[in-house]
């Protein structure tokens, strides 16, 4: 096997994009992220259709993103598992790019105010090590 055929195979963007690559999955995963559990508010946030949803949140649970829990009698709510929290800075990040790029004429939807000092949060990539920004120029893929 050569260095292509193994970044190709074992491509996690791909294996990823497989996942949670579709328009609703994306926004079923936003909207949990500000706090949405209920079916009935998926649907009514989203105007999506009921069996489309449906599938979705099914996938969700199955690959682990979300859990659904019971609340009341007969009625379950879904909640963000940690593998499912582990995404938001992916969410944030197309947040700032679709605001930045594809912006809406009355500005950002969606604010994000970083609660310990109040500013709006400006997300961005950085090295856990040395806290310095990562972009194309000063990585390398290996």
């Amino acid at each position: 096997m050569t260095e292509l055929d193994r970044r190709f195979r074992g491509e996690s963007v791909g294996r990823a994009l497989d996942l949670v690559g579709e328009k609703w999955t994306l926004l079923i995963l936003r909207e949990a992220f500000f706090g949405v559990r209920r079916y009935g508010q998926f649907v009514r946030n989203l105007t999506i259709p009921r069996p489309t949803l449906s599938a979705r949140l099914k996938t969700l649970v199955e690959a682990g993103l979300l859990d659904r829990v019971p609340y009341a009698e007969d009625r379950d709510e879904y909640r963000l598992t940690q593998a499912g929290l582990e995404l938001f800075p992916a969410i944030v990040i197309l947040m700032k790019w679709g605001d930045r790029y594809v912006p809406d004429l009355e500005g950002p939807a969606v604010v994000l105010e970083h609660n310990p000092c109040g500013q709006v949060g400006d997300a961005y990539l950085a090295c856990r090590c040395c806290g310095e920004e990562i972009t194309t120029h000063n990585v390398t893929a290996r």
